[in-house]
């Protein structure tokens, strides 16, 4: 008999790398016996990454989920995991330390096992307390390496990661392919490299299947020592999901290894209700380009997570540029051109932000400023004259350290904004909060709940928990469900009537025949106008606390009158982008307002676009006349919002 090797599932991981949502609770618990009954895993992956979160966002208690999905697991004595992002926890922003620990502590006890940490920079003491607060609250440390593919990033490079994560406490190590362009051979040489050095230290495989690699590099990662292979299931393995079970079994079988039988009835019934969860209202928010492997994604390294947000920024952009060459009688531009240059851009955007890690949420600053780049040096513009400040943060330390230098082209420009270079702890940014939540909830008549289960959910994703308890949640999802339904239920007549549509589920990437960006719908008796978006992101769906408020001093903002001296010569401002318009990017920052003198190079407002904030600055030095769009107003790019004289 063979070496034995294990498989764990990950259920979880399998939905979020495809759509946007994960089953409901009574769908989980429906299918939690038959994981089992497979027969096959010894440990499944329940939570953890945006679980929680998608959980509030259509109006369920993710504790009630975690609880009561976790219980059946425990029973059968099948370990379960949780994906936790260092210091962001369970969420795309850092994360106050009391916060984080009360994080171990419970889902320990709501029944989890294993916390799977990583940070998304690699960089080691992020992850210290991580190890730390997960040993005390009795469950398992697994540390990760971030797997990409750079001059830095070599196999020698995260043998020696791995020698500081266990330094620092982790018990296991998981080689987290989150791109699925870890290359097999060079990802057998690390896991042999760590189990040379480590031999009694576990070492779980996890790779997406995105470009191709990842059933080859299960096998090299099982030959070389590994313990435990994370696999998909269908219909949802491959493509930016997971290798599926029956193919890996099949491959480590025959390469010797020792494995239990598959119960294929339970396969099959598991396939199945899988397929019955997508019908009901999963497949509405399924990317369906997400279901297919793309070899492009080995030169630029993005994660297969991340491209169904990816495509759909994609469209939106090249619908604004189209239109910005239109204007001046120049050719358009097609999707496919804009992907290349795209792809070609994060090849030269990467090494100059310093080589992060491409995973969450630094694959998406990496694929902002590149697409950002694209579109502004079509305009006839410089290169990197838009960069975020959730992007500016992490080039400045705030994240933690970066595997490379920045470019001396942005050290310049940091300068000459006056940004410094953040050297000290990230985690001492962000101070304790836990008492500052209790009060809220107190004031506002709410339960901490068991274990102070409530507590840690509102602390962790305040807006999108006081949604949840006010019913603003549902009542939204329910209207955007209704939405998808009725679009599809439209195209599919239009179908049967010989006019050309868009497939269901509802995706956003057709060029011909778009589904509608908004609607009037009936629920339950109530009429709502809703906005329908497509192709959100997947495992990184979960959207970026984003600190934008009404100005200081205002109650709301209107649109202002233009000042009496409108004489002379004026200049359009324009949007360089889609997105949400905003004065100010806190409720604590002072607006521009008519009648102010600004300079070029001046921030004069801020778009909030793929999920951070960019800072738009003045091309032209004169007195803002007027003022033409209201404080979260979504606006077009390209749109005029401001006149200066």
């Amino acid at each position: 008999m063979g070496k034995e090797i294990k498989l764990s599932l990950v259920y979880r991981d399998m939905w979020q790398s495809s759509g946007k949502y994960m089953p409901r609770v009574d769908q989980l618990l429906k299918v939690a016996q038959p994981i089992i009954d497979i027969g096959v895993f010894s440990r499944v992956e329940t939570n953890g990454g945006g679980f929680e979160q998608i959980c509030l966002l259509y109006g369920e208690n993710p504790n009630k989920a975690v609880r009561e999905w976790t219980t059946p697991f425990n029973k059968a004595g099948i370990q379960t995991h949780m994906l936790e992002r260092g210091l962001n926890g369970i969420r795309m922003s850092p994360v106050p330390a009391d916060v984080r620990k009360l994080m171990f502590q419970l889902k320990k006890k709501q029944g989890t096992d294993i916390a799977r940490s990583f940070d998304g920079l690699n960089h080691a003491p992020n992850l210290q307390k991580s190890f730390e607060y997960a040993r005390e609250g009795g469950m398992i440390a697994q540390g990760c390496l971030c797997i990409t593919f750079s001059p830095i990033h070599t196999v020698d490079y995260y043998i020696k990661l791995a020698d500081t994560l266990i330094d620092y406490g982790a018990e296991e190590i998981c080689i987290k392919d989150m791109a699925g362009i870890g290359r097999p051979v060079s990802v057998g040489k690390m896991i042999k490299g760590i189990k040379d050095r480590h031999p009694n230290t576990i070492v779980q495989y996890h790779g997406h299947s995105t470009p191709g690699f990842s059933v080859a590099t299960s096998l090299e990662a099982a030959r070389a020592g590994a313990d435990y292979i994370d696999v998909g299931m269908e219909p949802l393995s491959y493509g930016t999901g997971h290798a599926d079970l029956l193919t890996v079994h099949e491959m480590l079988r025959d390469a010797g290894f020792s494995l239990p039988d598959i119960n294929m009835d339970a396969y099959m019934e598991v396939r199945s209700l899988t397929q019955e969860f997508i019908d009901d209202f999963l497949g509405y928010y399924i990317n369906q380009r997400n279901r297919k492997m793309n070899p492009l994604l080995i030169g630029p390294g993005l994660p297969g997570g991340m491209m169904g947000s990816l495509m759909a920024d994609l469209e939106n952009n090249l619908k604004g540029l189209n239109k910005w060459k239109a204007k001046r009688g120049q050719a358009p531009m097609t999707q496919d051109q804009l992907l290349i240059k795209l792809f070609d851009e994060v090849k030269y955007t990467w090494p100059k932000f310093g080589y992060p890690p491409l995973v969450t949420p630094y694959s998406q600053y990496v694929k902002n400023a590149s697409l950002m780049n694209v579109t502004q040096m079509e305009k006839g513009k410089k290169r990197f004259s838009m960069i975020d400040e959730n992007t500016w943060g992490m080039l400045m330390g705030k994240s933690g350290k970066l595997p490379g230098e920045i470019g001396e082209e942005l050290q310049a420009m940091a300068a000459a904004e006056g940004r410094e270079k953040f050297e000290g702890n990230p985690q001492d940014l962000y101070p304790d909060e836990l008492d500052k939540f209790r009060q809220q909830m107190e004031e506002k008549g709410w339960d901490t709940g068991k274990d102070e289960e409530e507590l840690f959910e509102f602390a962790m994703h305040p807006p999108q928990y006081e949604d949840y308890k006010s019913g603003k949640a549902k009542e939204k999802f329910n209207a955007d469900l209704a939405a998808r339904k009725a679009a599809a239920n439209g195209a599919n007549t239009a179908k049967t009537a010989g006019v050309a549509t868009v497939a269901t589920p509802i995706t956003a990437n057709s060029t011909t025949n778009p589904p509608p960006k908004s609607m009037w719908i009936d629920v339950d008796g109530e009429r709502f106008k809703v906005s329908v978006s497509y192709g959100e992101d997947n495992t990184n769906s979960s959207p970026l606390p984003i600190a934008i408020g009404t100005p200081k001093g205002e109650k709301t903002v209107v649109n202002p009158k233009p000042s009496v001296n409108t004489g002379g010569p004026m200049t359009n401002v324009e949007s360089p982008l889609e997105g949400k318009f905003f004065l100010t990017k806190s409720s604590s920052d002072k607006a521009v307002k008519v009648g102010d003198m600004v300079k070029e190079g001046d921030t004069i407002f801020y778009v909030e676009s793929m999920k951070v904030i960019n800072a738009v600055k003045a091309e032209d030095s004169g007195e803002i006349v007027e003022i033409l769009v209201n404080h979260g107003d979504d606006i077009e790019e390209d749109d005029v919002v401001m006149r200066l004289k």
